[in-house]
């Protein structure tokens, strides 16, 4: 039973992770990935996200990512080690980490005592998480911890991040959702991303979101226009319910206090960067 008011660690959650996502929607990591060699959008993604693993075979980083389309993933995956090893990719991620903050937070922001405190909560909370079951997480977790704050903030909700999802891609077996129909599922309750950017980066066909959605109506979840049912909704909501539990652990360590402050912190931060513009505006529906 966790002592943390309900759903505290997902809020959490929800103000730190935008901004480590804004990361692979960041020109600066096309453009360093670019200079050390790799120009595909989805090579650069898949490298950036798994370079943590060392040199992943595409099997490894399907099962990681859980809603790619495995020959995408097996059409980069393993061709771009042999362009770029692990570790200069991950040196690659880390400047183009550093230079989206700065772009997107501003100088102040970046040297403010508000920021070294949010670095130090989160890395606080961290140390709550857990690495069996959790390979991404796990992976990431073996990494230093860089010394600027901005950077051990951006780490930080790395970290929280990858345990986060790895728990959930438990609750999405349990839950009997392959990859696409999870999509499908997703978006329909209107917080996912749009179909058209799904089937531009995940490597699915039309064909495929129309025969997932079929098979969600089959079972119920989801109606002809394509909403949830209220199984659906249900369904939808016991999964993000089975995750916080699994995810509780490292804000029950950061504790009340330390939760509620560092989501005030990270909201600023996040509201700084969407004004900013950290993500292109035909990602979500």
């Amino acid at each position: 039973m966790s002592t943390l008011p309900p759903r505290a660690g997902r809020r959490c959650h929800n103000a730190l992770n935008p901004l480590h996502s804004a990361l692979y929607f960041s020109p600066d990591l096309g453009e360093e990935l670019g200079g050390i060699g790799i120009d595909d959008p989805s090579a650069a993604y898949f490298a950036a996200r798994a370079a943590a693993l060392g040199a992943a075979g595409p099997g490894t980083v399907t099962a990681t990512f859980y809603n790619f389309n495995h020959e995408l993933v097996a059409r980069h995956v393993p061709a771009v080690w042999d362009i770029a090893s692990p570790e200069a990719v991950l040196a690659a991620r880390l400047r183009a980490a550093d230079s989206t903050l700065r772009r997107l937070l501003g100088e102040e922001a970046i040297a403010s005592p508000e920021l070294a405190e949010a670095a130090q909560l989160a890395l606080r909370a961290t140390e709550g998480c857990t690495r069996h079951a959790r390979p991404l997480y796990a992976a990431h977790a073996d990494l230093p911890v860089p010394e600027e704050p901005h950077l051990a903030y951006w780490h930080a909700a790395t970290l929280l991040r990858e345990h986060r999802g790895d728990a959930h891609l438990v609750t999405l077996l349990a839950a009997g959702l392959d990859p696409l129909e999870a999509l499908v599922s997703h978006t329909a309750t209107g917080k996912g991303m749009a179909p058209r950017w799904i089937l531009a980066t995940r490597g699915w066909r039309r064909t495929d979101w129309e025969a997932a959605s079929e098979r969600l109506r089959e079972r119920g979840l989801l109606t002809a226009e394509g909403e949830l049912t209220e199984d659906g909704t249900a369904l939808r909501a016991g999964i993000e319910e089975a995750t916080d539990r699994m995810d509780v652990a490292p804000y029950e360590h950061l504790g009340g206090a330390g939760v509620a402050r560092l989501t005030e912190l990270g909201r600023g931060f996040l509201g700084t960067a969407l004004a900013a513009g950290a993500f292109p505006s035909d990602a979500t529906g």
